[in-house]
């Protein structure tokens, strides 16, 4: 017997947040000398892009992988609505004690989407610029990734 068809779904999100890159572990002029104009103290925004790719079996009552308008009204929930338009270092709990870089950005987006009941997440993108771009597949056996709780 065949095993089922998994097929990946790519799906693409944005939101507008801003941020200042200040780590308290580091000095004034080390925040600095690290994290250039992106440490200035009124902080700086970006138009972030988001896309993340889940994965399963096509449904074969309905011939999708997972119902677009539930995985969007999720993401929103989950990640837009409470990330939009907001200052992370101060309106998202988790970047109270944590450098929101985009790396970091991109593992609390994975980590906040991996409960979507209908399919798995394999991995989450994050591009902040143009010129940069971060993705996130989940913990590997033996890594220690993500920031800490």
């Amino acid at each position: 017997m065949n095993a089922p068809m998994k097929l990946h779904l790519w799906r693409r999100y944005r939101f507008c947040a801003s941020h200042r890159l200040h780590s308290a572990h580091l000095g004034e002029e080390e925040n600095r000398r690290v994290y250039g104009k992106c440490n200035n103290p009124l902080g700086h925004g970006h138009n972030y892009v988001v896309e993340i790719a889940v994965s399963g079996p096509v449904n074969q009552a309905t011939g999708m992988i997972a119902n677009l308008s539930e995985l969007d009204a999720f993401v929103e929930r989950e990640v837009i609505e409470p990330f939009d338009h907001t200052y992370l270092n101060e309106e998202i709990a988790e970047f109270r004690a944590c450098v929101p870089t985009a790396e970091n950005i991109c593992i609390e987006i994975f980590n906040r989407l991996r409960r979507f009941p209908q399919a798995t997440l394999e991995r989450v993108r994050v591009e902040e610029t143009g010129l940069n771009s971060f993705e996130y597949a989940g913990e590997t056996a033996g890594g220690n990734h993500g920031h800490q709780k």
